[in-house]
């Protein structure tokens, strides 16, 4: 991958992390971990941020909220933006790529730093984070979902945010790094390419 020297965002392995012993519990898990996307910028469920002490350990000063299900929790010295999306493919969020990518940026160059969660950090969230990526790292939607996916392993936009975020990048750089490809589940982005190769609908089965 090539990261066009961004500074943070090189050709490395993800940071390394100590591995939690058995009595950490599912805080320190892969759905329950924050993830540092960028030295301004995190990725987490709504657990992990409603777990004041992880949150406050990382100096976060905003939050964005991407869930409808989960009300801000107003910490002192925090700001939160809402992003009142559900987790559906035909949920119009990429209405706010270009206002939480901006929120982010601002908040970076105040010395601030963002915590981006939606209800298992999986979906909404990640998909923002990749957003600003490609806005304001220049990234492109292949290598911006990469360095994500590297750092939360667990992300996964749905198919409708795939398609948001290839128009989006489309939008910023006139051409596009992931397309839409028939699999035997329906149409998937080609990074899903291989691994929905030979699967069997549901349906089929019947």
């Amino acid at each position: 991958m090539n990261f066009r020297n961004h500074g943070f965002f090189r050709r490395s392995p993800p940071p390394s992390v100590a591995k939690p012993s058995p009595a950490a519990g599912n805080s320190l898990s892969v759905l329950g971990g924050i993830a540092q996307i960028s030295p301004c910028l995190y990725l987490c469920s709504g657990n992990a941020a409603s777990n004041r002490h992880m949150v406050y350990a990382r100096a976060v000063t905003c939050v964005v909220n991407a869930t409808m299900e989960i009300p801000n929790a107003n910490w002192p010295d925090i700001d939160y933006v809402k992003v009142p999306v559900p987790d559906l493919p035909h949920a119009p969020l990429s209405l706010y790529f270009d206002s939480v990518a901006d929120r982010i940026h601002q908040t970076g160059k105040k010395n601030g730093r963002t915590l981006v969660h939606c209800v298992a950090g999986v979906s909404r969230s990640a998909s923002l984070c990749i957003a600003y990526l490609m806005k304001y790292h220049r990234l492109s939607l292949l290598d911006a979902h990469e360095w994500v996916k590297n750092r939360r392993p667990v992300v996964r936009p749905n198919v409708g945010f795939w398609r948001q975020l290839i128009e989006y990048e489309r939008k910023l750089f006139g051409k596009n790094t992931v397309k839409m490809v028939p699999s035997p589940i329906g149409l998937v982005p080609d990074v899903y390419e291989k691994e929905t190769r030979g699967l069997v609908p549901l349906w089929n089965l019947r």
